[in-house]
C-alpha cells in the first residue's frame, strides 16, 4: 500500500492518486454520520413541515461561506456544492421521516 503523503510532499501519481482514495474514504464517512443526524432530526421532528428548515439552510451557508473563507478555499465552490448537500439531505430527511411513521 502507498503511503499517504500531504499534498504538497507528492512525488509522484501514485501518491497523489493514494491521497485522494484517501479522502474520499473519509469524506464518505463523514457523509455518512451526517446523514445518520438526519435521520435522528426526522425522528425528532414533530411535523413534516419542519423538515425543511430556510433559517438553518441558510445558517448552514454561511457558516460553510465562513469557513470557506477561514481556509482560502473556492467560496462559490463550496456554496454549489452545499447547497446540493443539504437538499439532497432534505429529501433524505422527508423519505425518513415517511418511512418512520408509516
Amino acid at each position: 500500500m502507498t503511503e499517504i503523503r500531504d499534498p504538497e510532499a507528492c512525488a509522484t501519481m501514485t501518491e497523489v492518486r493514494a491521497g485522494v482514495d484517501d479522502v474520499d474514504r473519509r469524506i464518505i464517512a463523514l457523509l455518512q454520520r451526517r446523514f445518520g443526524y438526519m435521520d435522528a432530526a426526522a425522528r425528532i421532528k414533530p411535523d413534516r413541515s419542519d423538515v425543511r428548515d430556510e433559517w438553518r439552510k441558510a445558517d448552514v451557508l454561511a457558516k460553510v461561506d465562513a469557513t470557506a473563507a477561514d481556509l482560502g478555499v473556492d467560496r462559490a465552490l463550496m456554496a454549489r456544492l452545499y447547497e446540493d448537500l443539504i437538499e439532497t439531505s432534505i429529501a433524505h430527511e422527508l423519505v425518513e421521516f415517511d418511512r418512520s411513521r408509516a
